[in-house]
């Protein structure tokens, strides 16, 4: 009877043919350049990278491990040097308002030039202008306005003093302005003089004074009038000398930037600021004091600063459009910052310490960032939003972000023309598209990642392409056919499918660079299928101390199994046990009890408050089954107990629902079951089982437990039939199957597996409702009816004594 649903060897491994490969070493290969199995995912990176409208960024998700950064990476870059590269970007003096510095687009790879050729300028202008001014026409020019000036003081002086004369008064000039002295017969009138004059006498001489500081006001006021005067042609002069060499070597940059409106508005404010301050070129004391060229660039140096041109983004290396991966997406590296410097106790900062951030970077280009990482720091999200939404960048300072009262720089924002491509894992995607109302308006196109493929002969030979480029890349052994076929069975085996190929490619390429190591240990000259086994065994190793443990725990008895014999309401249950980045299976023993009662099914471990909402679900399902089955013509009036024994954590899952529900099964038809079996798989509330994860994990788990206690032939496991297709069984199981050792059977319906389990029919359903005596399910539902029966006599038994 179990022969029927037993798997045959074949079909527990699908393995590589090794002459599909016409080559002798990965060496002979052309490495791959494409991308296995992801057309969906490239088509939608494609058509988001060409769509220009805005709102168009990328969100692309998948499975951790499948190269999804790699390969966004390359479709980018292909794409972006395709395309003409973006202008660089500066931040110059704002002269009208320094703490608003303007950002200025430059031609592409041209701003360092305009950074040196300002530099330079500079410099020029600082040796050129003192000589000017030192000019021998210059010197008579200014001389000649002095002398004019000094004549016309002159004659001020001279009329006021003329005026004095007519009042007995003589002017004297002194540093701090006029003195007046009053005169008797020509010689001035000491102190004691004037105090020996009659009253009369000295108010009148005081009147004459007081009246006479009109006219000295007056004169005051014409003579520094002529003064401003004179200061106003001398700075005309200064200007009209300085004009000449400002415009002429400005011209030479203007010539090479014309067609750029805002670098010429910007060499013409920079003129008009040298004009009005001509006075930062002329030489100080200190700077005459000063010895070589570093003391003059202190002493005179920040001035200047004022004419210097921070760039912001350098397009010198780029070819094509700028592709930028921000790895730490700090609000600081994303947009930018404002660097201060202590100076006297204070901070201090100006448009020459502002910095550009990786969004202005990838400005004209693209921008790739992990959003959790994204998210991880404050503030970056809702600001990136922002930007993307207004198309326009601002470089703020953190601590004014924040609300915090500095001075700082406010450069004005920059206009903002990039494609954001940000990848993740799809609950993340799921909750940004759920609860961000904007998220959708931003990120319009999603990339979605496969973590497998179709097995087949094309695919094959991509695979085998794949590691030939890995091989290349990371300078490792070339791989021979044996070695590439062993890759593409890791490769099935890892996507746990006869008919798929694994694109998590992070994993595969840590198995080919250790099989890569345990070759060049044995000195071989090529990586075959005996070293991939090697690296996937001793990589095993390395992180099964808990297995082995947990397997201890079987030998020795602490965890009771058993795996031979005959037990009623007694299975083997398997689980699967995720510890990094090994998985292994685990059996434990499950047992169920039924009696008298009204309908309840407990579960120890959700009353133990040790279950998952899935594990409660699959429990509640087989109420469903049982009402189902035995329960159309009467109640089941009984209470049903089950427990996975030893089991002290927590558990989630519904693979051992079919388990379960085979104990109670057991427990109500009052047979026994075989031991030496485990089960797997899920049941749904009409009977069909159901696929589960993680099949050879648990297969293989159990079969180590009985291959150390001794195989005999009767033992074996049950699995959904839905799961043959993902049967990869290490080489152990199916040389054990192959002989008899052990078995494998495959079942569609909980009727299937009782059969197996018990060795008895599970009984069909007549007309009636009834099922045949001594079938499985006939002695079910003899049961059940003996626990209504007894609850009816003991009803009336409880009514005859109440009267």
């Amino acid at each position: 009877m179990t022969s029927s649903f037993a798997i045959p060897p074949e079909d527990l491994f699908r393995q590589c043919d090794r002459r599909q490969f016409d080559f002798n070493d990965t060496a002979e290969l052309d490495p791959l350049e494409t991308v296995i199995g992801q057309e969906r995912a490239v088509q939608a990176i494609d058509f988001g990278l060409n769509m220009k409208s805005a709102g168009y960024n990328i969100f692309v998700t998948g499975p951790v491990g499948t190269g999804k950064t790699t390969i966004v990476g390359d479709i980018v870059g292909q794409h972006a040097r395709r395309e003409q590269c973006p202008p660089d970007w500066i931040l110059v003096n704002n002269f009208n308002d320094t703490y608003r510095p303007v950002a200025i687009a430059v031609p592409s790879g041209c701003a360092h030039e305009l950074s040196r050729r300002m530099r330079k300028l500079v410099d020029d202008l600082r040796q050129a202008l003192p000589k000017a001014f030192s000019d021998k026409d210059f010197q008579e020019r200014q001389a000649a306005l002095q002398k004019q000036f000094t004549q016309s003081q002159e004659a001020i002086f001279e009329a006021l003093a003329s005026k004095a004369a007519g009042r007995a008064l003589r002017i004297n000039r002194t540093k701090i302005g006029y003195q007046t002295i009053a005169l008797k017969n020509d010689q001035p009138i000491t102190k004691e003089d004037f105090e020996n004059l009659p009253d009369d006498e000295q108010r009148e001489l005081k009147e004459n004074i007081r009246t006479f500081q009109d006219d000295i006001e007056a004169a005051e006021t014409q003579s520094n009038k002529l003064a401003q005067e004179q200061q106003a042609q001398i700075e005309a002069l200064m200007q009209e000398a300085a004009l000449f060499l400002i415009r002429s070597r400005l011209n030479v940059v203007r010539q090479t930037f014309e067609g750029w409106p805002a670098i010429q508005a910007y060499l013409d404010a920079v003129q008009a600021d040298m004009l009005e301050n001509v006075h930062y070129f002329m030489p100080t004391r200190e700077e005459g004091e000063g010895t070589g060229e570093n003391s003059a660039e202190q002493q005179g140096g920040s001035h200047f600063k004022r004419y210097s041109i921070n760039v912001l983004a350098d397009r010198r290396r780029v070819q094509g459009a700028p592709v930028i991966f921000e790895p730490n997406p700090t609000y600081q590296n994303v947009f930018g910052h404002i660097e201060k410097r202590a100076y006297l106790g204070a901070l201090k900062t100006d448009f020459t310490m502002v910095q550009a951030g990786s969004l202005l970077h990838a400005n004209g280009g693209y921008l790739l960032m992990e959003v959790e990482a994204v998210m991880m720091n404050p503030m970056v999200w809702e600001a990136l939003k922002r930007a993307l939404q207004t198309k326009l960048l601002s470089i703020e300072d953190m601590a004014s972000e924040m609300g915090y009262g500095v001075t700082s720089q406010r450069p004005e924002p920059i206009p903002l023309d990039v494609k954001v491509i940000l990848l993740g894992s799809y609950p993340v995607f799921e909750k940004l598209q759920n609860f961000d109302s904007k998220f959708d308006k931003i990120f319009k196109v999603r990339a979605d990642f496969d973590n497998e493929v179709d097995l087949t002969p094309e695919t094959i030979q991509l695979y085998a392409r794949f590691i030939a480029r890995v091989a290349r890349e990371e300078k490792l052994l070339p791989f021979d056919p044996d070695g590439v076929a062993a890759m593409v069975e890791y490769g099935q085996r890892f996507a746990a499918n006869q008919q798929k190929l694994s694109l998590r490619f992070g994993p595969i390429v840590g198995v080919l660079k250790e099989a890569d190591y345990w070759a060049r240990r044995s000195e071989a000259k090529a990586v075959t299928g005996v070293h991939i086994q090697q690296a996937l065994q001793k990589r095993r190793f390395r992180y099964n101390l808990y297995e082995e443990k947990m397997a201890t725990s079987f030998e020795d008895g602490n965890v009771l199994l058993d795996v031979d014999g005959r037990e009623i309401g007694q299975v083997n249950a398997l689980a699967v046990y995720q510890m990094g980045d090994i998985a292994f299976g685990r059996p434990s023993r499950i047992t169920a009890e039924t009696f008298m009662g009204k309908s309840n099914l407990v579960s120890i471990e959700r009353e133990a408050d040790l279950s998952g909402r899935t594990h409660d679900k699959g429990v509640m399902i087989l109420s469903g089954y049982l009402g189902r089955t035995f329960a159309q013509y009467h109640p089941l009036g009984l209470s049903i107990s089950i427990t996975f024994e030893q089991s002290y954590g927590p558990i989630d899952g519904d693979s051992a629902s079919s388990t379960e529900l085979y104990a109670i099964l057991s427990s109500l038809a009052d047979l026994p079951i075989h031991q030496g079996l485990a089960v797997t798989g899920s049941v749904n509330q009409k009977g069909e089982v159901q696929a589960i994860g993680g099949v050879n994990q648990k297969i293989e788990g159990y079969f180590d437990v009985c291959r150390k206690r001794g195989l005999n032939g009767r033992q074996g496991v049950l699995i959904p039939r839905a799961n043959v297709k993902n049967l990869m069984l290490k080489k152990q199981v199916v040389d054990a199957v192959a002989a008899g050792q052990f078995q494998l059977y495959q079942v569609a319906r909980i009727t299937e597996g009782i059969e197996i389990l018990t060795g008895i029919e599970a009984g069909q359903m007549d007309a009636e409702g009834r099922f045949p005596p001594d079938s499985v399910y006939g002695r079910v539902q003899h049961k059940l009816e003996t626990f209504i029966e007894r609850s009816r006599r003991l009803k009336r038994g409880f009514q005859a004594e109440a009267v």
